[in-house]
């Protein structure tokens, strides 16, 4: 049995629907990501669950106890759901110390003073926090008021931690400890997270499973791997990591870049369905780069990332991106050079359509 439900939730603001026919169901324990580009639904999913927003159809549903349903006029306010929230912005009291910010909601809840101590100490030690328990926030580091804002959605001793965007005001290296933190807290209180974030690499990093929503629609919900080696549609594939996305067209039994006959056929088997024109999609990881085998291309722009070399390869009026480690035969800019797609996706042709590498 699952431990959050959603069934055929639904939410409109006027006549824009942000949520649609939206059907969950989550572990208990799970660490679970919410991902996709902005006003794609994915907070309004968040704030449903909260209890911030209302359902307009569906239900929502806890460990067995429904929490809100549109059809039974049922709603359960967020201050008796008991979740814990961390917001993209610190959301900490500039006057009260580390101690006050995560013993507040506890004096709420009319706790004693005992257990407030008891409860907050912990929580501030869990959150490495306990050296300045008794600071003020103006005196800290964007990373340590994000624990604090942490530590008092600890405190409660939340059945689910809502998490909307936690780490998008950190820097880079911050951030990227503190998923590690919010993972050990996670396996060390055994609470379920409902992660919202628009960043891939937090999403592929902290989750059991993701879930890839555009225009407020499910594309996809599986684990991180699936989602990048096994996208449901060309949608998922685009946002999750770098792709290419090229136009083809089938000539004399053979596959060739859309107005670059002259580049020579690709080395691929012919597109399923005998369609003449697709799209061939490729992470720019998986393009084989070399001088013997392939079609013909020129290296318009060749750049160092550290460990990997990013170059763009023109083939026609298209660009390819290639990514290749710097310790591969390296391509100086405007040599020709050869590329082969061996593990190619394949999609229809559609409106708007992408063409190169992004």
């Amino acid at each position: 049995m699952s431990f959050v439900s959603l069934r055929h939730v639904t939410k409109r603001f006027g006549r824009v629907t942000a949520v649609d026919d939206l059907c969950l169901e989550i572990e208990k324990g799970e660490c679970f990501s919410m991902l996709g580009p902005s006003g794609c639904g994915k907070t309004t999913t968040l704030r449903m669950v909260a209890g911030f927003e209302d359902l307009d159809e569906g239900e929502l549903s806890v460990d067995g106890r429904l929490f809100s349903s549109r059809a039974r006029n049922f709603y359960v306010p967020p201050e008796k759901r008991n979740f814990g929230m961390v917001f993209q912005a610190f959301a900490v009291w500039p006057h009260l110390s580390v101690f006050d910010n995560v013993a507040f909601p506890l004096q709420i809840r009319g706790l004693s003073r005992r257990e407030i101590a008891e409860r907050a100490g912990r929580a501030i030690r869990d959150t490495g926090l306990a050296k300045v328990e008794r600071v003020f926030p103006g005196e800290l580091s964007s990373g340590q008021k994000q624990r604090i804002a942490l530590a008092r959605a600890i405190a409660i001793n939340p059945a689910v931690m809502l998490l909307d965007e936690p780490l998008s005001n950190l820097d880079p290296k911050l951030r990227e400890e503190m998923r590690f933190e919010i993972k050990d807290l996670q396996r060390r209180f055994g609470f379920t997270i409902l992660f919202v974030t628009h960043d891939q690499a937090e999403a592929m990093a902290l989750s059991d499973r993701i879930l890839v929503m555009k225009d407020g629609v499910a594309q996809q919900v599986a684990a991180p791997l699936d989602v990048y080696r096994r996208p449901a549609n060309r949608f998922v594939f685009g946002f999750i990591g770098l792709s290419n996305f090229l136009p083809v067209e089938v000539d004399g039994g053979a596959v060739f870049v859309e107005g670059a006959l002259d580049a020579g056929a690709l080395p691929v088997p012919l597109p399923d369905g005998g369609a003449r024109r697709r799209i061939l999609a490729s992470r720019p990881s998986e393009v084989v780069l070399g001088r013997e085998a392939g079609v013909t291309g020129t290296v318009k722009r060749r750049v160092f990332l550290g460990e990997t070399v990013d170059y763009r390869i023109g083939i026609g009026d298209l660009e390819v991106r290639v990514q290749k480690h710097r310790r591969d035969a390296l391509f100086a800019e405007g040599e020709t050079c050869r590329l082969s797609f061996p593990n190619p996706l394949w999609y229809d042709r559609g409106q708007g359509e992408d063409r190169g590498g992004g």
